[in-house]
């Protein structure tokens, strides 16, 4: 790692913390040793980043403080750039904002000579066909994927015949032709896949289902692997 990787990480690591973090503890998550450490830290110091302690107490850094403006690779540039259009094909018109958002915002910061590639891109990314689901909001269904809430919606399946189901929602799968929710299904005891193109209504149900610390994601992600092919 960069020496000046590493001090952006100190600082990143000492924000993050509630707690003071001593040299030990920084050199073991960087995997450095305790002298480069203290070294480092000496070094922010010297350049007047609030980082307050000693050794052997530990050391945090004082609220708020800000890094300067990040500064990026005209690769990086690119993939911001191309990421962020890419968005439109997922038809999520609130992630479509939020990544216009972005844009704009390095846009902002970026000097002059990488500014240019954000704002008239030299590369083409198709918006794709696949209409916007009219029955779901798909902000509304990462709200209730992190806040662990059921959902109850009218489903119809591939030969249009509808259903009520009630679902613990768990992941958000966007393809090109197609966006899937990951879901466990009361109604089929089982994980299914359910097409937001084929969803004519949602309600978010104040209830909560157990996340169990990640075990329904990796139960999820398996069962991707072992059955490619599950029924929607």
């Amino acid at each position: 790692m960069r020496r000046a990787d590493r001090l952006f990480d100190i600082i990143q690591r000492l924000r993050a913390s509630r707690r003071p973090l001593t040299a030990q503890s920084l050199a073991d998550q960087l995997e450095v040793t305790v002298r480069t450490v203290y070294r480092d830290i000496a070094a922010l110091q010297a350049r007047r980043i609030p980082i307050e302690g000693a050794p052997g107490v530990g050391y945090v850094l004082r609220r708020g403080f800000d890094l300067p403006p990040l500064m990026f690779t005209t690769e990086e540039v690119d993939a911001i750039a191309v990421g962020a259009r890419l968005v439109r094909r997922l038809r999520d018109p609130k992630l479509q904002q939020a990544a216009d958002s972005v844009l704009s915002k390095v846009t902002t910061i970026l000097p002059d000579a990488l500014r240019a590639p954000l704002q008239s891109p030299l590369f083409y990314v198709s918006d794709g066909s696949v209409p916007v689901a009219p029955g779901v909001d798909l902000s509304a269904v990462r709200a209730a994927i992190r806040e662990s809430r059921k959902m109850r919606i009218v489903y119809a399946d591939g030969q249009g015949r509808p259903s009520r189901r009630t679902v613990w929602p768990i992941a958000m799968a966007y393809y090109v032709d197609a966006t899937l929710i990951g879901a466990w299904c009361e109604l089929r005891k089982d994980y299914r896949h359910f097409r937001v193109d084929r969803i004519s209504a949602v309600k978010m149900l104040d209830e909560h289902f157990p996340a169990d610390n990640g075990r329904l994601m990796a139960e999820w992600l398996a069962l991707r692997k072992d059955r490619p092919g599950a029924p929607l």
